[in-house]
């Protein structure tokens, strides 16, 4: 298989993530997409602390830390100014978690949203604080494992769709991505920096320490969690205009996917089978939204 990536490299080596961290690489691949004339906001997160501590730090673009409940707003005030300056060539991304941002961020981000505000919003998801401590957030899958829902008791509620939520609020795009696929997300990134207004990009990033699931299988679970239709990849325009990016021949069972990951491993066969349900109708629902028989 061929990929279309860019070789220029927008990142120092030697930052400090975790081996096998989602979120690192997914930055590496965002920045070969937009390239250096690009501001980061990144908010309380492990990215805060992967950028390195001051005055040094991993990315190449300038990148501006700011407080857990304002990546959004933040970003709007920032490209704001650069407007005023003329400044019309420097895209403006806001890095953010699944705790900054379905859970405490998502107050600015939903006002940002409403005003069409133009910025690019990532959310890099490990299902968890994972910064913290790995507590749950309302990203954390019905069932997991988290320092917060033990094995004894483990998450009751299902994950917040996020991205059907920034879809709801009718911005110019939004999209779903993953590593397993990186022709796929920095076809994505591009797309979403040639758009004005706000653009919603989810990617599926999974923390080693906060799965229990060793540092080499990062890739291989990205890629077991799309041919289950667990993260399907797909993309929406003006809340309407909806495209399925992959569509798995034959998904395998989600089974494949819980079973290298240390926080599913206390589900019983009944969990597994309801998991496998709250799959397929999530499926079936994007392939209707899709126009997709």
């Amino acid at each position: 298989m061929k990929f279309e990536i860019p070789q220029k490299e927008y990142m120092y080596p030697g930052h400090v993530a975790c081996p096998g961290c989602g979120g690192a690489y997914s930055m590496r691949m965002a920045l070969k997409a937009l390239g250096e004339r690009t501001i980061i906001v990144i908010p309380a997160c492990c990215w805060s602390i992967i950028d390195g501590p001051f005055p040094l730090h991993a990315c190449k673009p300038p990148v501006f830390h700011t407080a857990f409940e304002t990546a959004a707003i933040a970003a709007s005030g920032i490209k704001a100014g650069l407007d005023i300056q003329g400044k019309t060539d420097i895209t403006v991304m806001s890095w953010a978690g699944d705790g900054g941002t379905l859970d405490i961020g998502i107050q600015a981000l939903s006002g940002a949203a409403e005003r069409n505000d133009d910025f690019i919003y990532v959310c890099y998801d490990n299902e968890a604080y994972m910064n913290t401590g790995i507590q749950r957030s309302s990203a954390t899958p019905w069932g997991a494992w988290t320092t917060t829902t033990p094995a004894e008791t483990p998450k009751s509620e299902p994950k917040k769709n996020i991205t059907e939520i920034m879809i709801a609020h009718r911005i110019p795009y939004a999209a779903t991505t993953t590593l397993a696929y990186p022709d796929d997300m920095i076809r994505k990134f591009k797309k979403a920096k040639s758009i004005k207004g706000t653009k919603f990009i989810h990617i599926f990033a999974p923390c080693p320490t906060g799965w229990k699931m060793a540092p080499d299988l990062m890739v291989k679970i990205c890629r077991l969690a799309v041919d289950s239709n667990v993260f399907p990849l797909y993309e929406c325009e003006y809340g309407i205009h909806y495209t399925i990016n992959h569509i798995p021949k034959k998904p395998i069972p989600v089974e494949e996917y819980l079973k290298p990951q240390g926080r599913f491993s206390h589900l019983t066969k009944a969990m597994i089978e309801h998991i496998q349900k709250s799959v397929n109708f999530e499926w079936e629902l994007l392939k209707q939204r899709a126009g997709v028989s």
